[in-house]
């Protein structure tokens, strides 16, 4: 079983910072990539910014500069800093975490968490 717990979500301003933060947890396992995602309404899931478990990062364009993802590995948690929010930027966030457990390898969600950008 593996957990994931998003928090961080709610109603910005354009122009402002939040930070979602996730926690990952479970028995026998190891983390490897973690990672943000997004759906914004009518628009398909994207991946927003991925995380090794090294601390190599790579994101997508439109969030390139503004967005930091970040990982705690003695915590099992993964954060994403979000500053110069703008409204293009709303939509649901979801945690992805890629694991290994009993030799297999799983892949995990978080529930989502509703980030609204206001203009």
């Amino acid at each position: 079983q593996v957990q994931l717990v998003e928090s961080g979500g709610g109603l910005v301003q354009a122009g402002g910072s939040m930070r979602l933060s996730c926690v990952a947890s479970g028995t026998f396992v190891s983390f490897n990539d973690m990672a943000w995602y997004r759906q914004a309404p009518g628009k398909e899931r994207e991946l927003v910014a991925v995380i090794t478990r090294g601390g190599n990062t790579d994101y997508s364009d439109s969030v390139k500069g503004r967005f930091t993802i970040s990982r705690d590995n003695a915590k099992n948690s993964v954060y994403l800093q979000m500053n110069s929010l703008k409204p293009e930027d709303t939509a649901v966030y979801y945690c992805n975490v890629q694991y290994w457990r009993l030799g297999l390898n799983g892949v995990a969600w978080g529930q989502g968490t509703l980030v609204t950008v206001s203009s």
